[in-house]
């Protein structure tokens, strides 16, 4: 999810297109956001691990 936020920054930026790069802030902060707290341990979505 951090991957495509920052492709969709890029794209966004690059081509000045503004929503792509709203929605590329939203989905690069979600991303860091669920990372976050995957590191720490705690439980995302009723599970402990994602695979």
């Amino acid at each position: 999810m951090i991957v495509l936020g920052i492709i969709l920054l890029l794209i966004g930026w690059l081509a000045h297109i503004s929503i792509l790069v709203t929605i590329g802030i939203i989905v690069l902060v979600i991303g860091l956001v669920l990372m976050l707290l995957g590191a720490t341990g705690r439980a995302v979505g009723g599970r402990k691990y994602w695979y």
